[in-house]
């Protein structure tokens, strides 16, 4: 199965990429080393945007980078991060800007581990379920009343990129919560929780998600087809049905194609 053509998809840069010029100022204004000409990503995105590690004074921080040009509105993402910080452990943003070469988003790290850190990725059997649990707290915690932020199959198709011809109609809504808008296994943060039993492995429970620029109301499935997706390219096949089980959710055949399908064409 390939991996899905949204804007999660992308990974760590280990070896030091170009800083853009724009973007040197600000990363040395909290802290980055001089010169800044080129540092380690901690991820880049297919749509072209870069993430950096800063650690400094004021603490660690990520500077999220985005050229002009680029279908990724980090302005709009930090309105959404400082919408939703007041129900979940989201990015707190310290600065944002522009200029012509590009925009910016400079936020505090979080407590916690990606999903798709290497020590998660060897335990799916715990990783997988607490992906579940975690999506379910997010749309019971982010109240749709007053969400500012729409993230709907209209709203969707108006900005696709692909055809979507083939789309067809779109299911009824099942439920209609605040979605992520990007649930890949990769932007929620996972640490340690107790076991369950004498002898029994040590759990895992989110502890804050991050890339929150599609966030908007929607219908659940829109973030389980996408969530469910991104297990087997991360931990492997047949994962999903532990991961609908931890949600509590049977297995819905006829959204989860749909909203992959849309996904495809344009998150």
């Amino acid at each position: 199965m390939s991996a899905p053509t949204g804007q999660g998809l992308g990974g760590p840069a280990p070896q030091p990429v170009p800083v853009p010029v724009s973007l040197r100022p600000v990363l040395a204004r909290w802290g980055a080393p001089a010169p800044v000409a080129a540092l380690p990503a901690v991820w880049v995105n297919a749509l072209g945007g870069t993430t950096f590690r800063v650690r400094g004074p004021a603490g660690t921080l990520f500077c999220k980078w985005a050229p002009a040009g680029v279908a990724l509105d980090l302005a709009g993402e930090a309105r959404k991060a400082r919408w939703a910080a007041r129900w979940l452990p989201v990015p707190q943003v310290v600065e944002t800007g522009a200029d012509a070469d590009g925009s910016w988003l400079v936020s505090r790290a979080l407590p916690g581990r990606s999903a798709v850190d290497p020590h998660w990725r060897a335990r799916p059997r715990v990783t997988v379920p607490a992906l579940g649990r975690a999506l379910r707290r997010w749309h019971e915690a982010l109240p749709v009343d007053g969400c500012p932020f729409e993230w709907s199959v209209a709203h969707r198709l108006a900005r696709a990129v692909g055809d979507t011809g083939a789309l067809g109609q779109a299911p009824a809504v099942d439920r209609l919560v605040v979605c992520h808008g990007d649930a890949c296994a990769p932007n929620t943060l996972l640490a340690e929780s107790a076991s369950d039993g004498a002898g029994a492995e040590a759990g895992a429970e989110a502890v804050a998600w991050v890339d929150l620029s599609g966030l908007g109301t929607g219908d659940r499935w829109a973030d389980i087809a996408v969530a469910t997706m991104s297990l087997e390219w991360n931990y492997g096949p047949g994962w999903q049905e532990v991961f609908l089980r931890a949600y509590g959710v049977d297995p819905d055949p006829v959204r989860t194609a749909y909203y992959r399908a849309l996904w495809d064409v344009g998150p």
